[in-house]
């Protein structure tokens, strides 16, 4: 079967609408999800192919929990693997500016996050890189290795000079 379309986000539905759903599950790493074109397979041995329209009613790439098929009381849904990242947590704006800056320079690309996100606090994500541990260290920037499912996959920065 060929998927070209989302058709929604489990977490989109209300805790009625999921109550009754059996969910089926694609698990995806992180990287996969930029990913238009892709043949996948379901936890329940289903094979499935991908191939997503730009104009699929919403832009960018999966997220976790998009709905790729809904079958009467059954769904197949994305379920994205854990990425490993280095979640960065700077004491002063000072510090914040020289570590983005740092960080920027290796063309890392970055997520923001307040005290309103899982997080519970402003931090910066990156995944993780040992040559970035080393900075970090060396600069005294707290941070933290864990193991986090995005929101966003990461993307790898082109740029020229």
């Amino acid at each position: 079967m060929i998927i070209e379309r989302i058709v929604g986000n489990l977490g989109e539905l209300t805790r009625a609408e999921r109550a009754g759903l059996h969910i089926e599950t694609v698990t995806l790493p992180s990287a996969a999800l930029v990913k238009r074109i892709q043949r996948v397979t379901t936890d329940h041995g289903r094979e499935l192919g991908l191939r997503l329209q730009s104009a699929s009613g919403r832009a960018g790439d999966l997220r976790h929990g998009d709905i790729l098929l809904w079958e009467g009381a059954g769904v197949v849904a994305i379920a994205v693997e854990p990425t490993d990242v280095l979640v960065i947590a700077p004491r002063t704006i000072p510090q914040m500016g020289v570590t983005a800056h740092a960080l920027g320079n290796r063309h890392l690309q970055a997520q923001f996050f307040d005290t309103d996100s899982a997080y519970a606090a402003d931090v910066m994500v990156v995944q993780y890189d040992h040559t970035v541990v080393d900075w970090l260290v060396e600069h005294g920037v707290p941070y933290t290795r864990q193991e986090r499912v995005m929101p966003v996959p990461f993307r790898h920065a082109e740029h020229t000079h």
